[in-house]
């Protein structure tokens, strides 16, 4: 029934083909362990792989759902290892015990992974719905999939215990149902399609009387300056502008137009960045000072800020412009 939805809704198509991944995959993980629908060898050695697969089509999901990029060298590395091994587990049984045990660690890691870039990207995220899924999402994956790969690390994976076996029946419900319930449920907050262009869609305002004041001191206090101060958090400019943090991040994202407060920052800094680097007068004012000034805490977030809103990374776009001037 999920798989039916996603085909045909309007989901975006890298997370359509990630939670199909997961979905498949976790499809392929209760045939494998289910000693009645085992089955039989032509079937066994795909289904084999795509049980093993489930993790890394899970972290893939999660980068999607998260809008974090996966660099690809480090996709090609995981996919490539986690292929390698398996084929060695079938094609040399002598070998079996360290593939076991070597994809168990990298899926693993590939959990703990997940977990990080789902709680650490939370203070950031302004989407209200996708918040809560950061805070569930590890809770529930690391308990199914952590507490599965650390017990058969741990203990004999042939051993039917009926209370684990359980948990993690329930574990597993628990997770189809709630990926259920956010594609069945799902609107544009989530889903959605994002913009082409760098810059954010921004909609046509249509405020209430307390938007429209906490509107114009978020602008005031941004046309002042205020998006250079360091380490700048939503939390901490909610305090500044005496409001509630719940209602700045609505006013970011539901008017503005922004699914990350990082994204909201980055639209000022990186305008004021081009500035300074199109100014001739500045033209031997170090980068690295340009980006502490606007209040990066080193040059890579700052580099990789530039060149995602231009295309080009700060020392080609000064070239190009003092060039042109």
């Amino acid at each position: 029934m999920i798989i039916a939805v996603l085909l045909v809704s309007r989901t975006r198509r890298d997370l359509k083909i990630s939670l199909l991944g997961v979905l498949i995959s976790s499809m392929a993980y209760l045939i494998n362990s289910s000693v009645m629908m085992a089955p039989p060898l032509p079937w066994r050695i795909p289904i084999d792989f795509l049980s093993i697969s489930t993790t890394v089509w899970a972290w893939i999901f999660a980068h999607q759902l998260f809008e974090r990029r996966i660099a690809n060298p480090l996709l090609i590395t995981v996919s490539i290892l986690l292929a390698v091994l398996w084929f060695i587990a079938f094609t040399l049984p002598e070998w079996r015990w360290f593939t076991f045990y070597a994809i168990r660690f990298l899926s693993l890691a590939l959990v703990i992974h997940l977990i990080i870039i789902a709680l650490t990207g939370r203070v950031d995220d302004l989407i209200e719905k996708r918040r809560r899924i950061r805070m569930y999402l590890p809770i529930f994956v690391g308990l199914q999939v952590g507490g599965v790969l650390t017990y058969e690390l741990l203990f004999d994976a042939t051993d039917n215990v009926p209370i684990v076996s359980a948990i993690n029946a329930m574990l597993i419900l628990i997770l189809i149902l709630g990926a259920g319930m956010a594609v069945l449920t799902a609107d544009g907050d989530l889903f959605a399609k994002l913009a082409t262009d760098k810059r954010p869609v921004r909609p046509v305002l249509n405020l209430s009387p307390s938007e429209t004041v906490l509107h114009d001191k978020l602008i005031t206090a941004m046309n002042e300056g205020q998006y250079r101060a360091p380490s700048l958090t939503i939390a901490i400019l909610a305090s500044q502008l005496d409001t509630q943090e719940h209602r700045l991040r609505a006013l970011i994202n539901k008017q503005l137009g922004h699914r990350n407060f990082s994204s909201f920052l980055n639209g000022y800094r990186i305008t004021e960045a081009k500035e300074k680097l199109s100014d001739r007068s500045m033209v031997d004012l170090p980068i690295l000072t340009i980006a502490m000034d606007l209040g990066y805490g080193s040059l890579a977030p700052f580099n990789r800020a530039f060149r995602s809103e231009t295309g080009k990374t700060p020392s080609d776009f000064r070239k190009a412009a003092i060039d042109q001037n």
